[in-house]
Order: structure tokens, then sequence, then C-alpha cells
């Protein structure tokens, strides 16, 4: 249903972005264009394809690449997540208790961070600091802990709404290398500690003034929250919390197609949650408004999960790096083949003719080649189209005229026909319609001649600039 929608509106997005939602979402970031793109290519045999074939009846089909995106493609991202979830489970997380805490920041200031993404890593940083001062508050001396931080920007309504996911270890290790368990979290007090480091960071950035920050800590309800009831027990456990943390923005099975009035509609909570409607441009802009701009890293690691630590644990040297050796084994990353077969539970070498197992045979990447196969093979890659909004919506600024003959047809702007009209459709039409169609007609009329009045005057002014907003 995304491609399909892409695939068929998002061109139209692109030419109505300044005048509709520019005020909303800021200015147009070329990175949306380039993900979207690659994305309305993951699979189009046009990009290539890998030729599979089974080595004992002969069998074979072409396998086509994906695209690979970050975050957005749910066919990609679900695979990365498989991927990401097993080298967590191996290779990263230690074998103690792990706790998600959840981070969020009040509706007043995530404007700041939808127009300065690069907030959203000093949002980060600002949650460590706050969980770390408070593992030291409770063991009575600093400890490091294992952090996994996720950012996400989206909501249950694929709304702007940034907030952080920290997959944390239940404790922490000491300067002499002995693990202090923290068996609970005050919610409370870390929330309370999390809003001064949020704060303090908008002041020094000018962006909010000391007494608004004042002001905001001393109401009873801030709208800065943590919440960290969810604890995990085993590996196992804490890589299934891990994978729910990084998934895709759009979850397909609560994605639908309103079909009577042509607009898209996404469960909010549960199978029995309620159905937001929005129309397709609407949608569009709520998904690519969460594509990370280039290298704005939203996954990452600290303390006994960083780089740093792990590079020292492979060197060796002190009581820290034996700890965390214990906890390392080796990983050996798994084929596509088998990811896929994880994801779909559907095995991509296994032969649907005789069972036997299949083998790659070539890549093909040569556009020349790959042009002949697909023509041989008349092979099409074209989205199914999306449920009409109504029956003028795709079509550009029309009139219905009445030619000389006194047949009826669509025109547009430059005289050309566009399409015959149904009489007998026209006729058994209700009078509502009929009215709402001459509206229509002379709405565009009197706006182009509104326009063509205006041509002449010029506005001062300049567009505004969100990123001082």
């Amino acid at each position: 249903m995304l491609h399909r929608v892409l695939s068929h509106h998002f061109e139209r997005f692109l030419a109505e972005y300044e005048s509709r939602f520019e005020r909303e979402y800021g200015y147009f970031r070329p990175v949306v264009k380039e993900v979207v793109e690659k994305y309305l290519d993951c699979g189009n045999p046009r990009c290539g394809f890998a030729r599979i074939r089974c080595p004992a009846c002969r069998e074979e089909y072409l396998l086509t690449f994906s695209c690979k995106t970050r975050g957005f493609c749910p066919s990609c991202q679900a695979k990365r997540v498989e991927m990401w979830g097993e080298w967590v489970r191996e290779r990263l997380l230690w074998d103690v208790p792990h706790r998600q805490v959840v981070f969020t920041i009040p509706k007043m200031l995530r404007i700041f961070f939808k127009f300065k993404r690069r907030l959203l890593g000093d949002l980060s940083l600002a949650a460590l600091r706050a969980l770390k001062l408070y593992f030291e508050a409770a063991a009575g001396e600093p400890l490091i802990p294992g952090v996994i931080a996720v950012i996400q920007t989206f909501g249950d309504r694929i709304n702007f709404h940034p907030h952080l996911h920290f997959l944390v270890t239940c404790g922490g290790l000491d300067a002499a290398g002995v693990f202090h368990e923290i068996a609970r979290i005050d919610d409370a007090r870390l929330s309370g500690l999390f809003a001064r480091e949020v704060l303090a960071i908008l002041v020094a950035k000018g962006l909010l003034s000391p007494e608004w920050a004042e002001r905001l800590l001393s109401w009873r309800h801030s709208g800065f929250n943590v919440h960290s009831l969810v604890r995990t027990e085993t590996k196992a456990e804490a890589e299934r919390v891990g994978k729910y943390m990084i998934r895709p923005v759009v979850s397909l099975e609560r994605l639908e197609f309103i079909e009577p009035e042509g607009r898209v509609g996404y469960r909010i909570g549960g199978k029995d949650g309620e159905r937001e409607s929005m129309d397709y441009l609407e949608f569009i802009a709520r998904v690519t408004s969460h594509i990370p701009n280039k290298g704005q890293v939203m996954v990452r690691y600290y303390g006994l999960y960083a780089n740093a630590y792990r590079g020292r644990a492979k060197k060796g040297g002190s009581s820290i790096i034996r700890v965390l050796r214990e906890g390392n084994r080796s990983f050996s990353s798994k084929g596509w083949a088998v990811l896929i077969r994880k994801v779909y539970e559907v095995d991509p070498l296994k032969c649907p003719k005789c069972g036997g197992r299949m083998t790659v045979m070539a890549f093909l990447t040569r556009a020349s080649v790959i042009d002949r196969i697909i023509d041989h093979l008349k092979i099409s890659f074209t989205a199914e189209r999306p449920p009409p909004a109504s029956e003028l919506q795709d079509l550009p600024l029309i009139s219905i005229i009445l030619i000389s003959k006194g047949m009826m047809g669509f025109h547009d702007e430059t005289g050309n026909v566009v399409g015959a009209f149904d009489k007998r459709k026209f006729l058994s039409m209700n009078l509502r319609a009929m009215t709402i169609w001459t509206t229509l007609s002379i709405s565009a009329i009197s706006f182009s001649v509104q326009i063509a009045d205006l041509s002449a005057i010029s506005f001062p002014g300049k567009r505004p600039d969100h990123d001082r907003k």
C-alpha cells in the first residue's frame, strides 16, 4: 500500500509541498526525494537482479535487488532488524538483566527538534547524562552502564513525536570492574533529571529563555516523562525489545485504504483501536517527515556497549576488559537467504519444482543485458493505482464545456480533449453531484481570472526561515 501511494502521488506531493506542507514541516529536504526514489525502485528488475537455478531440475527464476533504505522501506528494514537483533544478542549484550527506558518531552518543545534535527543527538546525550546521574546517586559511586539508544521521531499517528528508547543494563561497572545491579528506577526522579538536562541544552543554544525553563520545571505536569517498567532477564528477551525499538515508521498491518473516500486509514493502537483518516498527500507528508538526514545516527551505543569499550576488550589489559571478554563470543553473519526465510517464512533457495537447493548463477547489473532479458520475458514493474479520492482528483485544471455538436467532453487548458464524457452516467448523477461539478468549473475559471489580474503585482517580503523558530 505504501508503494502504491508513493508511486502514483509522490510527484503531486512534490508539486504541492511548498504551498501546503512547508509551514508545518519546514523546507523540503532533498534527502526525502532520494530515499523515496530508491524505495520505489526496490525490487525493480530494471535495477538488476540475481539469476537463481536448481542444478537438479534446471528450474530457475530472477531475484531482484532491494533498495536498502534506512528505516523507510518496510521490507528492507525487516531484514535489517533481524540482522541487527542477531548481532546484538551474539556480540553486544551482556548476560545481565536489561530494562527499556523511554524518555519523552513536552509537546511545546517538539518544534525545536523538528526544524533542528541535530538537536536529536543532544537529546540522546541529555538522557544519558540523566541516567548516569541517577545510577551514581543510587549506587553511591559512578557506574558505567551499557546503553543502546534509539532515537524515534514518530508517534502512533505517524506524527512528529521525538522521543528516546534506551535498552539499559540494570546496573553498571564501578572503577574496580565490579558490576552493581540497580534493581529498579524511580521514573519521577529520573524524569526530573532528564528535564533539567534538556532545558539546559535549549537555554545554552538560545532557543529558550532561563525564565521559561524555570517555569516549566515548576509545573506539576511539565510534559517530561520517563517509563521504565519493561524489564528483561535473558538476552533473547532483550533482543525482542531492541528489535521493537528499531521498527520501521509505518506498520503495514495498521494501514488500509478507505475505498469510498479514496483516503488512507491508519489504525492507532491494537486491533480494536481507532482509525485516523487522511488524504494521500497528508499521509506522504507524515511518513517522509521521519526520514533522517544524511549522516544522522539514529541508533547509538554508550558506556559498556560503546565502540571504545569494546575496542579495549579486544586488546585486553584490565579487569574491565576481562569482564567484557566473558560476554563476547564468535559471530558469523547470516546470508540473505537465511534472513528472508526468518522474516517471510519462505526459503528463496528451495526449488518450488523438485524441492532441491538452488544456487545463484550470476548477478546481472549491465543495462543492455537486463533490458534484453526483461523484454524477452515481458516483465513489468508497475504499482497498482490506489482508489481515487474523487472523480476529478487526478485531472489538471479542467472545465466541462459543450462542444458545437452538442457532445460533452473534458478539455484541458490547451483545448485538447482529455476524455469523452458518458452522457448516461452524467444524467444518472444526482443533483448534488451536478452542483459540485459545476461549482468546480466556475471556481477554476474564476481563479484563473484572479491570477491574471494579480500577475502584475509584486509582494514584498521573504519566505519564513523555519530553522530560526
